[in-house]
């Protein structure tokens, strides 16, 4: 029995890899004999930089940037491979990411900090990129990390305005002379799932801004400020490049890397290429996979999804073990997984699965082994 193990983390709990460790030590108790194979998975979020770590052999790396205040930070990037051809992976949320932020004011946070990383690794050498935006507490339109490479915020008298949602209340005019030259010798690739605009009713802020901690009374006026960063925007780059799908994802993050050149890909399909699930998926007899909650935004593209299709693809039947199985989703779901189990259920509390996550995961894992092969 060849098994294949890979989640998602478990957002607030437990990141992909211990989510596949805590799994396939249940496997082993059930199934002693099992070749397990562990290969955690990401989609752009949190845990996306450690994923392709384990599943690369990548090089982690620090550097020195700002977190969304501008306090002093290091954060953790990767590099694959060598020279010219090597790849450096960024995750948003390593720098600006929505648990460092605290109860901090949204009006004030900005991406500067990932700027600054970019432009770290600008300074290695290092051209080819994989940009993570999901997780962030961000949302300046990118203002911040635009700014860190070169790009001034000018109000009416032509003085510098802070690059971040309260700064960008005084906008007049941008000058985009002094953006980093070495960008256009770049190839960047933004991992995200969100196709949103980067405004409007469908945009950045009002679909993830309160989330983020956008007052409900002030979503209209956040917006409005990216919709004149929009209007600059898109008039220097030539195109409305505000309303591509993805411009919206991580407050606008996307739209200023858009704006720098880059591409989106679906977060998931583009780590699963990376990773090669589809190889390992050709040694698997069974994939599991999960997420911390699975509902009906499962069903549109979330990672577990992404594994059910290239699963199917390679006629491996694929079980979904989350955290949490939505009830009204369920009979959806297991249209497209040959199973569902959850934590949560048959005596183990809500409380309980995410204060013990690692412990709940290990014994359904066993159970479902025992309830599917029997113990060996």
């Amino acid at each position: 029995m060849n098994i294949l193990i890979s989640p998602d983390s478990f957002k607030g709990t437990l990141a992909a890899l211990p989510v596949a460790q805590a799994i396939a030590a249940g496997i082993r108790q059930a199934l002693p004999q099992a070749q397990i194979q562990l290969l955690p998975l990401a989609d752009g979020g949190e845990g996306t930089l450690d994923a392709v770590l384990y599943a690369t052999s990548g090089e982690r790396l620090s550097a020195p940037v700002s977190d969304a205040l501008g306090a002093p930070i290091r954060a953790d990037y990767g590099v694959i491979g060598v020279g010219q051809n090597a790849i450096a992976v960024l995750e948003a949320a390593q720098v600006v990411g929505l648990s460092l932020a605290g109860e901090s004011d949204v009006a004030q946070r900005s991406t500067r900090g990932l700027g600054e990383l970019l432009r770290h690794c600008l300074d290695q050498g290092l051209r080819h990129f994989l940009i993570g935006l999901g997780g962030s507490s961000t949302n300046d339109g990118g203002a911040g990390l635009l700014a860190a490479l070169g790009v001034k915020f000018l109000d009416v008298a032509g003085a510098a305005i802070a690059p971040h949602p309260q700064g960008l209340t005084a906008l007049h005019h941008i000058d985009w002379s002094a953006l980093d030259a070495r960008l256009a010798q770049c190839n960047m690739t933004l991992l995200t799932d969100v196709d949103n605009p980067l405004c409007g009713v469908d945009g950045a802020t009002a679909i993830f801004g309160p989330q983020k901690g956008v007052p409900a009374a002030d979503v209209a006026l956040f917006d409005a400020r990216l919709q004149y960063l929009a209007q600059l925007g898109d008039a220097w780059a030539g195109r409305a490049l505000s309303q591509q799908p993805g411009a919206g994802a991580a407050g606008g993050l996307g739209y200023a890397l858009l704006l720098c050149g880059a591409q989106q890909r679906s977060g998931a399909e583009a780590l699963c290429e990376l990773m090669q699930l589809d190889a390992a998926l050709a040694q698997a007899d069974w994939v599991m996979t999960g997420e911390g909650q699975s509902d009906a935004q499962t069903l549109h593209g979330k990672l577990p999804w992404v594994v059910a299709q290239h699963a199917r693809r390679a006629q491996v039947p694929a079980l979904l073990l989350s955290g949490r199985v939505e009830a009204s989703s369920r009979a959806a779901l297991e249209q497209v997984f040959t199973a569902c189990y959850s934590l949560v259920g048959e005596g183990v509390t809500q409380a309980r699965a995410m204060h013990d996550t690692a412990g709940c995961l290990t014994a359904r894992a066993r159970q479902i082994a025992q309830a599917l092969f029997g113990s060996k």
